[in-house]
């Protein structure tokens, strides 16, 4: 049996990080450069590099690359960045989308998409239906993005052979986020004590479209075999389950200034997150009269939300998934402890598994 060789250096994650916003930016900028020659409108290209260059911790593509190291990954870092790149951009296909469902104004502190264009109408013809414009130009915005996603997947310069190995794990991640994204649509016609459906969105719409499937295609890509990619689901799992936890705290008790997104959102939304069902779960009946009558509330204002808070508190919901959270990570960690991974990639794993979890953005 071959010995298996790994990286002898560190892996600097923020010389990753604007590796893959090159990428990005490369593509955009020759899509901009498309749409100035045929006189298409360079708005869109233009939107979609606002949208990322507001912010987003790459996490997906970063952890694609590591998959790629994790399995001794050989030869030319660029076409592997490429196709990470290319997770990022099938990203901002999904929150532009996401956004428009949840009917949120705000992401990462700027307006969304579809906010972002009402606007623009608005100021070019104040007469127009500018919500409604504004509405649709996000969804085809959208839905260009996850074209370019593909485009850029199968442009990245990969060999045929490591495309028609990859194909099959993007395949299954595009399915199961979609899949996600369609179980949370529909988790409200649920009862709201419903944790294992509260807890499969998580498991679907996060925690294998986030950790499991973007490391499992990097690990791929240099042909690894299914004992380590068991492994690395192992660690990704369960670091996925606790960096969406964090999310539905911060979506309650975080500081916008800091998320980028109001803290009423999800509560006007009356989205179902484990936090809000443990709540309902262990609510005595006042207290469930209060939830019932306050979640979901779209006219929600700050005082409402403060006492939705005291509720989530007094119930020990809020403490309940703080140790949810401390217990996935935990699992996520010891998983690394034994997975057939160099030190150099366990100590990067290590890195983004806190950012991912130990984390008030």
């Amino acid at each position: 049996m071959t010995a298996l060789t790994f990286p002898a250096h560190p892996i600097d994650l923020a010389a990753l990080h604007a590796r893959i916003d090159e990428a990005l930016w490369d593509f955009l900028d020759a899509k901009t450069t498309y749409a100035d020659t045929h006189g298409l409108p360079e708005e869109i290209p233009h939107c979609l590099r606002d949208f990322l260059d507001a912010g987003g911790k790459r996490l997906r593509p970063l952890l694609c690359v590591l998959g790629w190291h994790a399995a001794d990954g050989h030869g030319e870092l660029g076409p592997v960045v490429r196709m990470a790149a290319s997770l990022e951009l099938f990203h901002a296909f999904c929150l532009i989308h996401d956004d428009v469902m949840d009917g949120s104004d705000t992401r990462r502190g700027h307006p969304t998409v579809h906010r972002a264009f009402t606007t623009r109408i608005c100021n070019r013809h104040p007469s127009a239906a500018a919500d409604h414009l504004g509405t649709h130009a996000a969804i085809l915005i959208g839905d260009l993005t996850q074209a370019w996603s593909d485009e850029l997947l199968h442009t990245a310069g990969l060999t045929p052979g490591q495309l028609t190995a990859v194909l099959p794990v993007i395949d299954r991640m595009r399915s199961e986020v979609m899949y996600g994204q369609y179980l949370d649509l529909l988790a409200p016609l649920a009862p709201v004590t419903d944790l294992h459906t509260a807890l499969r969105v998580v498991r679907y719409k996060t925690a294998k479209y986030t950790c499991e499937r973007p490391l499992q295609t990097g690990a791929v890509l240099a042909g690894a075999n299914e004992p380590l990619l068991e492994a690395l689901s192992s660690f990704a799992l369960p670091l996925g389950e606790a960096f969406q936890l964090r999310d539905d705290l911060l979506g309650v008790f975080g500081n916008p200034n800091l998320t980028g997104k109001p803290v009423l959102d999800d509560l006007r939304e009356g989205k179902r997150t484990v936090l809000l069902t443990l709540a309902a779960q262990h609510a005595t009946p006042p207290q469930r009269a209060v939830l019932d009558s306050l979640v979901g509330d779209r006219n929600l204002d700050e005082d409402g939300a403060a006492r939705i808070r005291t509720l989530l508190e007094a119930t020990r919901a809020r403490a309940t998934v703080e140790n949810m959270i401390t217990t996935r990570y935990e699992q996520a960690r010891t998983a690394l402890e034994s997975a057939p991974i160099s030190p150099v990639v366990a100590v990067a794993l290590r890195r983004i598994a806190a950012l991912a979890v130990e984390r008030t953005s």
